[in-house]
């Protein structure tokens, strides 16, 4: 009987999250790192919400629950990927006066 407990893929006998011993552990991570854009006093919701459209590629809606975010807790990780991934976004957005930084995300 099929426990849906049990986080056994079908047909193998690990336990889920067994790893080989030579296993690099940043394997189990495609996207390690993650791309934090930080409140400040200076630039506004507009330009916030425009460089996050124009630069990261997300949608108004997105942009706008993001800057909302940004302001109340002052940093959101609006991106995940590779370090030579998300540069790019960074400088982009750096550029424009707004801070930004990649960090790698915890537990990794």
């Amino acid at each position: 009987m099929h426990n849906p407990y049990l986080l056994n893929g079908p047909g193998t006998s690990k336990p889920f999250g067994a790893e080989e011993a030579d296993t690099d552990t940043l394997t189990a991570y495609d996207s390690p790192y993650s791309l934090i854009v930080w409140n400040d006093e200076v630039n506004t919701f507009e330009w916030v919400i425009e460089t996050l459209m124009e630069v990261c590629g997300q949608s108004l809606e997105q942009a706008e629950q993001c800057a909302m975010i940004i302001h109340t807790k002052g940093k959101y990780a609006v991106k995940r990927g590779s370090y030579d991934e998300l540069k790019p976004f960074c400088d982009a957005i750096t550029d424009r006066g707004i801070g930004a930084t990649i960090e790698i995300m915890s537990g990794t």
